[in-house]
C-alpha cells in the first residue's frame, strides 16, 4: 500500500524568502527522488498565493520512509526551511486507496 506525506508550507511575506524556500524544495525534490523506495516526491507552488507551498512524497511502503529520513541531506532541510516560513508546517500521512477493484456505489 503506497504511503503519502502531504506538507503544507507557507513563506514568510518576503521575496527573498519565497525564492529561497522553492529553490530549496526544488532541491529537496532532486535529492529524494532518488531515495530507494520512494515513488515520487513532488514540490508545488500555489497558483495564487505565491507563498503557499505544497510537498507530496509517495513511499513504496510506511517503512520506506527509514531511507528518506536517513539520508544526510534531511539533515540540511529544516535547518534551511524553518526560518523562512511563516508559521509551522502541516504535515499530514497516509494510505492512498486501492482503486484498481472496480467498485459500483447506488
Amino acid at each position: 500500500m503506497v504511503y503519502t506525506i502531504v506538507v503544507h508550507l507557507y513563506a514568510k511575506d518576503d521575496q527573498e524568502c519565497i525564492e529561497k524556500l522553492s529553490a530549496k524544495l526544488i532541491e529537496a525534490s532532486q535529492v529524494y527522488s532518488k531515495d530507494k523506495e520512494t515513488i515520487s516526491w513532488f514540490v508545488m507552488q500555489d497558483h495564487i498565493d505565491k507563498r503557499a507551498f505544497t510537498i507530496v512524497e509517495r513511499y513504496e511502503h510506511e517503512s520506506s520512509q527509514q531511507y528518506h529520513l536517513g539520508n544526510p541531506y534531511w539533515k540540511t532541510f529544516d535547518p534551511y526551511v524553518i526560518p523562512l516560513l511563516e508559521k509551522p508546517m502541516d504535515l499530514r500521512r497516509f494510505h492512498e486507496l486501492d482503486t484498481k477493484e472496480t467498485v459500483h456505489t447506488l
